[in-house]
């Protein structure tokens, strides 16, 4: 089996590519050291590496995030190492049961609503792709009408990322003021 790396913008994480499916058609999977693993046995297995911080499954794809003193020279082969056994012995990284921790807790209607669904929309054809490539994923929580903000979360190879501030203002900000003109700003979603 072999398995691809990829730097990532983050100079903290590393994109993994197995050559097989990951997270599949479910949404990305975000999660950090110390949350609950029970239904992803993968990050189960990485999480026993002790400077891996966080993993995000995306569709073909890992990315592995590392403690700010580790150094991946060494981290790296142990990553690599565990995810090669994890997929040589069968595994199958995330379990049916994994739940989507993104649940909206707005509701819009009307205009309102119109405006969410070309938000969403955009994000979904012209940023999510793009950011995957990148190992991360950025997706919508919540659209404040009174002021126009659009409320973002950065997930896996985004989150903590240098560049992740310029990439929500200057590109993702741009884009959604373009082409709906009632999006003021965007801000990360805390």
């Amino acid at each position: 089996m072999f398995i691809q790396t990829e730097d990532t913008p983050n100079p903290q994480t590393l994109k993994f590519l197995p050559g097989r499916e990951v997270a599949g058609e479910r949404p990305p999977v975000d999660i950090k050291r110390g949350e609950d693993v029970s239904t992803a046995p993968l990050a189960e297995m990485l999480f026993m590496i002790p400077d891996v911080m966080g993993v995000f499954f995306g569709n073909d794809f890992v990315s592995v995030t590392k403690k700010d003193s580790a150094n991946w020279q060494h981290l790296k082969p142990a990553v690599l190492g565990a995810i090669m056994d994890f997929f040589v012995a069968g595994g199958t990284p995330l379990s049916e049961q994994i739940q989507n921790s993104l649940a909206e807790d707005h509701v819009y209607e009307g205009v309102t609503l119109e405006i969410v669904e070309q938000i969403k929309e955009l994000i979904e054809l012209r940023v999510r792709p793009a950011v995957a490539q990148d190992g991360g994923d950025i997706v919508f929580r919540h659209f404040e009408e009174k002021d126009g903000v659009v409320y973002l979360e950065m997930r896996g190879a985004c989150a903590g990322c240098p560049s992740s501030t310029m990439t929500l203002k200057s590109g993702i900000e741009n884009l959604l003021k373009h082409y709906v003109p009632e999006v003021t700003a965007v801000e990360q979603y805390a």
